[in-house]
């Protein structure tokens, strides 16, 4: 069901102009002694929509496809209270790959999807200030074989940002990505955007640290802990976003999974659209 509704996104983005930035033009005369014409824009929809195609599905650094392309999209809803929900979803191929990998030990034998589902509240203070805390489901629906770990994973987060520079940090409530007994992992990050309005391009830089917890933090083929490094450059052209990204990790060859590099050194290319 969410592939095809990510399908129908992806159509209509082609097909229907953003209806944030829609005007209503009145009458010449309406307002005004000088009689001329008003635009009064629309006031802003608390629903949008977003589309992606990416040539690598990359996730904290690592691979969620073996290296392959991936279709995304989502829906959001936000209060002008900055309470804010929505779903978001991505094509993926690293549980089915695991569980070949493994010969059945760990994955799942039919896992093509993720699902990820989150509510949060997103504020800004101080002019220059915000703030953001919430709660993420990752959902990946699949057949597991007995005994496997499922991968369906519960974050809660908080973030800070000042101008262009923001800090946020992710914690686990349970099993992490189908590691079992790893309770306590968390993500920090730092993500800085520049933007060079002159140009119309926005410059990026990410630092992000993994760090597992628990008994599971260790598997037989290394630790799971390791760290991300991103640099992007994105510009916006005709209500597209089109980006272009080098994403590099440390990460053990726990994370290498049919002979890949889960979270080797790579450039990834995508495009996206919101509406």
């Amino acid at each position: 069901m969410m592939q095809r509704l990510l399908v129908l996104a992806m159509g209509a983005c082609f097909a229907i102009p953003g209806f944030a930035d829609d005007e209503v033009q009145l009458p010449a005369g309406s307002g005004g002694v000088d009689s001329q014409v008003e635009h009064v824009e629309e006031a802003k929809s608390p629903f949008s929509a977003n589309v992606s195609l990416v040539s690598n599905y990359l996730y904290r650094g690592i691979s969620q496809t073996g290296g392959k392309p991936a279709i995304q999209g989502g829906f959001d809803y936000e209060h002008s209270s900055g309470f804010y929900v929505g779903v978001w979803g991505s094509s993926i191929s690293w549980l089915s790959d695991l569980y070949t990998d493994s010969k059945g030990a760990s994955g799942a034998n039919n896992a093509g999807l993720e699902v990820d589902t989150y509510l949060g509240f997103k504020k800004s203070f101080a002019d220059d200030f915000t703030y953001d805390v919430g709660f993420l489901r990752y959902n990946y629906p699949g057949t597991y074989p007995a005994g496997a770990t499922k991968a369906d994973t519960n974050e809660i987060y908080g973030a800070l940002g000042y101008k262009w520079l923001t800090a946020k940090y992710s914690y686990s409530l349970g099993d992490t990505f189908a590691n079992p007994n790893t309770r306590g992992t968390n993500y920090l990050e730092v993500n800085a955007n520049y933007p060079l309005e002159q140009a119309g391009v926005t410059l990026g830089a990410h630092y992000g640290k993994q760090t597992y917890q628990g008994a599971g933090a260790t598997i037989a083929t290394g630790s799971l802990t390791y760290s991300d490094y991103k640099l992007s450059v994105m510009k916006e052209i005709a209500s597209y976003e089109l980006a272009l990204a080098y994403s590099k990790t440390n990460a053990s060859p726990a994370y290498t999974v049919l002979g890949r590099d889960l979270g080797k050194g790579t450039a990834v290319l995508s495009v996206s659209r919101s509406f």
